[in-house]
């Protein structure tokens, strides 16, 4: 039986993914795992948001960058709000989808796309 899915992105600094996914969309780090403390990458690093988890990873061989997540939310303009105040840059929307969603995608500096969906 499944139970939970966990999107995993990859990044090549985590040092810099840390600050735009915890700084700049909101998520907190749970966990870092690093191949060398003394190193910041290779770095693995469990994030949460509202209970949502994403995961992403700067070891070679976890994904390519350029990868896609899809994240549901309950306001997307409210969200739009609060990114753009924290000056993170929309790639698209907040826009009414023609299959009946209100979309906002912003990219981390990987070129990850983050598609945050109302329905």
């Amino acid at each position: 039986m499944f139970k939970l899915a966990i999107p995993l992105l990859h990044v090549s600094n985590s040092a810099a993914a840390e600050d735009f996914y915890c700084n700049r969309l909101g998520f907190r780090r749970e966990f870092a795992h690093r191949a060398e403390d003394a190193k910041p990458d290779p770095c693995y690093m469990g994030l949460t948001r509202d209970g949502v988890w994403l995961h992403v990873s700067s070891f070679s061989g976890d994904g390519i960058s350029g990868g896609v997540v899809n994240l549901i939310v309950e306001d997307v303009d409210a969200l739009h709000a609060e990114l753009v105040a924290k000056g993170v840059r929309i790639d698209t929307g907040p826009v009414d989808q023609t299959w009946g969603s209100r979309e906002m995608y912003v990219r981390d500096a990987d070129g990850n796309c983050i598609r945050l969906i109302e329905q």
